[in-house]
């Protein structure tokens, strides 16, 4: 017993350390955070990620732009998806949620996005970028298109379009009257990634790209062929840039140069990067939200809630004397190792999410009430002090159990409809509430009792039942 008891103090002391550092607010070092495999590598940390509620940003709603009553693809919805938080990313934006609601919408918060209409434009845009032969017909920057993948209606949809690898049925805006409809070369399924750059003379920001090795010899071929002619550059069939062929090509490397500002020329990179929509989408619905908490508030927030915890731990220690003082270092401990799951899944914390941890606090306690208040009936009864305590933590086990598998089955049943309907105030409920109630059943059964068991070890407590609130 005492090998076993030493075994989960060992062990309760590293959980407990580790706890500890990863909620410092430090800056952690490289070689830990890369060990996170599981988060995105561009927002890999060990920061607390906090929703649109508490920090504000951007909420839009895209919705697959097809006729009323037309079948939208479940894995055209789900790449489109996937591209959609590609495109988030490659914005650098940090802790976004990208989820579909229903069969045919996705729903992207950004927290803290500088931006709106510019990020906006990066999601909805099908990002189809082709290579158009213009022959001498110079097309000015901006000016819409027809080309042979689709063609543009006089309300400027695309339409007779071809597959191109999983691209198909493209969607463009604004007002066109399409009188040439001209011939496409190449496009981005060519492409093998992009990027930003600046002219060396001129320091004006320009989109670099290099393409895969069929997409290279393609491009050599015709610019070789085409030398002293112009070849425009269209994105969504609206032109980018009309450069002439100077020479053959034949790096498999290029530029896009243009009016781009720095953020115009970095949304572009990022549209073309991460390939075209299989599905065309429109805003449905967008709105700003102002973070509901200013620092004041969330600084009053958190005082809150510490106060209450300390309330709890004053009452554990008043009416249950030496187990409430165990229970209280088992519940810094459980606070402590939920902070770190929190930062190490990510949690993004919302007003619901921290609901749903101040709850799981209440529940940790609710177990050791339920083990104590066993003990002290059989330490009335006349059993001897380690005999109440073994059987005091197995018989408030089964309640224990039960309690907690019922929340969890609840938690599981609100994390999927928060998932499949959109609802992320939900979700992050249920995430931080199922958290809580794992970590405190550990703290509960196993930290409470061997801590339980090391006192008794150490000390002879069996003729003074008074600490036992007896």
């Amino acid at each position: 017993m005492r090998d076993r008891t030493t075994g989960f103090l060992i062990t309760t002391i590293i959980l407990a350390a580790i706890g500890v550092y990863l909620a410092l607010p430090i800056q952690h070092p490289k070689w830990l955070t890369d060990l996170l495999f599981w988060q995105p590598a561009s927002t890999r940390d060990l920061q607390i990620k906090e929703g649109l509620d508490l920090r504000g940003g951007l909420q839009v709603l895209l919705e697959a732009d097809v006729p009323a009553g037309e079948a939208v693809d479940s894995d055209a919805i789900q790449t489109a998806k996937q591209i959609v938080e590609n495109r988030v990313n490659g914005l650098g934006v940090s802790e976004p949620l990208i989820q579909v609601q229903g069969d045919r919408r996705i729903v992207v918060e950004l927290p803290g996005i500088s931006n709106p209409d510019q990020a906006i434009e990066t999601l909805k845009g099908t990002g189809l970028l082709e290579f158009i032969e213009t022959g001498e017909e110079f097309l000015t920057p901006g000016t819409r298109v027809s080309t042979t993948i689709g063609s543009l209606d006089d309300t400027g949809t695309v339409t007779g379009t071809n597959p191109i690898t999983n691209t198909a049925g493209v969607t463009a805006t604004g007002a066109v009257t399409p009188t040439t409809i001209y011939r496409t070369i190449m496009t981005g399924a060519d492409l093998k990634t992009a990027g930003i750059g600046f002219d060396q003379t001129t320091n004006a920001p320009l989109i670099t790209f290099d393409l895969t090795d069929e997409g290279a010899k393609k491009f050599a071929d015709y610019t070789s062929a085409n030398i002293g002619k112009i070849l425009s550059i269209v994105l969504d069939k609206t032109v980018l840039s009309s450069p002439r062929i100077q020479s053959a090509i034949t790096g498999g490397t290029g530029q896009i140069t243009g009016s781009f500002t720095v953020e115009e020329a970095r949304n572009l990179s990022v549209q073309m990067r991460y390939g075209a929509l299989p599905v065309p989408l429109r805003v449905a619905e967008s709105r700003a939200v102002g973070p509901t908490l200013g620092q004041d508030s969330v600084r009053k927030s958190i005082n809150a809630g510490v106060i209450g915890l300390l309330v709890v731990i004053v009452f554990m220690l008043l009416y249950y004397r030496l187990p409430g003082v165990l229970a209280d270092f088992a519940l810094i401990i459980y606070a402590l190792l939920v902070f770190a799951l929190f930062k190490l899944i990510p949690v993004t914390l919302t007003l619901p999410g921290i609901a749903g941890f101040v709850l799981s606090v209440g529940m940790a306690v609710d177990a050791n009430i339920l083990i104590f208040e066993r003990m002290k009936e059989e330490l009335r009864g006349g059993r001897a002090l380690r005999s109440a305590i073994d059987i005091g933590f197995a018989r408030a086990w089964p309640s224990i159990r039960d309690s907690n598998a019922s929340t969890l089955i609840t938690c599981v049943i609100l994390f999927w409809f928060g998932s499949n309907f959109g609802a992320s105030i939900v979700k992050g409920f249920a995430l931080t509430l199922a958290i809580g109630v794992l970590v405190s059943l550990f703290t509960a059964i196993t930290v409470t009792r061997t801590f339980l068991h090391l006192v008794m070890n150490n000390m002879d407590l069996s003729r003074n039942r008074w600490w036992f609130g007896v």
